[in-house]
């Protein structure tokens, strides 16, 4: 995104018990069991009545109370009006270990079935989050049966401020390998690791949010042609250097789940850029060619697009099977560097009538797809803004009974110490009627295992 019935199952999960707990540990919270002692100069810090973790000292964290002191107060307080969160929850899973595979239409974990389940938080490592805000806003998609959060590993600057992963200036780039850079997206994959979450990370955008492709275009090639991303050979050296460095950085970390090549790639950018030549056969050349670049840095990690999922027949009367905007889903879902596919649901802003029933039919074909091909499948992204509760249960009623692998929701929201994560009018925070909606989902999706 970025353009201008069934019951819940309560998941109880066994603490790891550790002598002295080590950094990003879990050391106290309701029903922990295990030992409540941090480290050598670490201080066990309360991120929610459920769950405290094991954090350096910095002299601004606030220790745990006593055990004895029962149900332990928050470290900070939203601000007055913003609603509080549900307070019922279940422990953060174990720290994740393994790496994630593929098995046909399944994804493995261990030789276990794994369940893509959950939420994007694309703002969780650009937004100048605390790790214990970090750490509190992954965990509200922990309570709602989430395993999977797909958040952004790229913010293209030319001016730099605040976090960001790489700088532009005269058409030199600067990867930012500090505190504001890799390093806070270590925070970002400590805090997923703590919760027991996975990351699918995207790499660049094809929208203007947070610089993404057309910055690479300007600055390169001085024009405004959004195609030449996918074609020009100085832009493809400089998007694959910056690939390597990210990548290589977390080749050996589990709790990533997937590289993805980047966010909705489409011929067009924003601002209406012209597409220079480029066709379905240019991204799905520069699918292949970029997908089996990071297969030769990182073996270890599963990789995918990032699109919408646009299929190419063109005399479709539905735009989004046209192939107008690039893209041609069955094509990619056959590149033997790619593992799995994704697609996207925004029928309303694709100017697509009653939404609940096109965006059902869009899910069973995208899953006719997944069978066909062979490979796991998950739509990543879907929203409304109108009737969320009653569209979702069809979209999810679908989900269900095509078999599809697994679904990400646009977005979550979490309310935090340092006030409400971003809300685009998808975002779907603990309080919402939709929120129960999504346990129940989740729920369903890893029984179905």
């Amino acid at each position: 995104m970025f353009r201008t019935g069934l019951v819940a199952l309560a998941v109880a999960v066994a603490p790891f018990v550790y002598a002295a707990q080590p950094e990003w540990a879990q050391c106290g919270g309701i029903g922990w069991a295990g030992d409540t002692t941090c480290a050598s100069g670490l201080v066990c810090t309360v991120l929610n009545d459920y769950y405290f973790q094991c954090l350096p000292n910095t002299g601004s964290t606030s220790e745990k109370p006593p055990p004895t002191t029962g149900v332990p107060p928050p470290t900070s307080v939203p601000p007055t009006t913003t609603p509080a969160p549900p307070t019922t929850s279940a422990p953060p899973a174990p720290a994740p270990t393994g790496f994630v595979t593929v098995d046909g239409t399944s994804f493995k974990l261990n030789g276990a079935t794994y369940t893509v389940a959950g939420a994007n938080a694309y703002w969780v490592g650009l937004t100048g989050l605390s790790t214990a805000n970090m750490n509190a806003a992954f965990a509200d998609i922990v309570k709602a049966g989430g395993t999977t959060v797909r958040t952004w590993g790229f913010n293209e600057v030319t001016t730099p401020n605040g976090n960001y992963y790489q700088s532009w200036a005269n058409g030199k780039p600067t990867i930012n390998t500090g505190a504001s850079g890799l390093q806070n997206f270590d925070n970002v994959v400590a805090a997923a690791k703590a919760n027991g979450l996975r990351l699918i990370v995207s790499l660049t955008n094809n929208w203007s949010d947070y610089g993404g492709m057309d910055v690479y275009v300007s600055q390169l090639t001085g024009t405004t042609i959004h195609g030449l991303f996918y074609t020009d050979s100085n832009v493809l050296s400089a998007f694959k250097n910056y690939v390597q460095t990210f990548v290589t950085r977390y080749k050996n970390e589990p709790t990533i789940l997937a590289w993805e090549l980047a966010n909705e790639p489409r011929c067009k950018g924003s601002n209406s850029q012209d597409n220079g030549s480029c066709t379905t056969a240019t991204i799905t050349q520069w699918a292949s060619e970029i997908s089996a670049f990071i297969k030769s840095i990182d073996s270890n990690h599963l990789v995918a697009i990032g699109d919408e999922g646009f299929f190419n027949q063109p005399g479709n009367p539905s735009y989004p099977y046209q192939g107008s905007e690039g893209v041609d889903f069955d094509a990619n879902l056959q590149i033997s560097t790619l593992d799995f596919g994704t697609f996207h649901s925004y029928p309303t802003s694709w100017g697509q009538a009653n939404p609940p029933t096109w965006g059902a039919q869009w899910i069973t074909d995208h899953a006719a797809s997944m069978t066909k091909a062979n490979k796991p499948v998950i739509l990543e992204e879907f929203g409304v803004t109108d009737s969320q509760a009653t569209t979702y249960a069809t979209w999810y009623s679908a989900i269900m009974s095509s078999g599809l692998t697994g679904d990400l929701i646009w977005q979550s929201g979490s309310y935090l110490s340092s006030g409400q994560t971003p809300d685009d009018g998808y975002a779907i925070f603990p309080d919402d009627p939709v929120y129960p909606e999504e346990q129940s989902h989740n729920a369903a999706l890893k029984a179905r295992g």
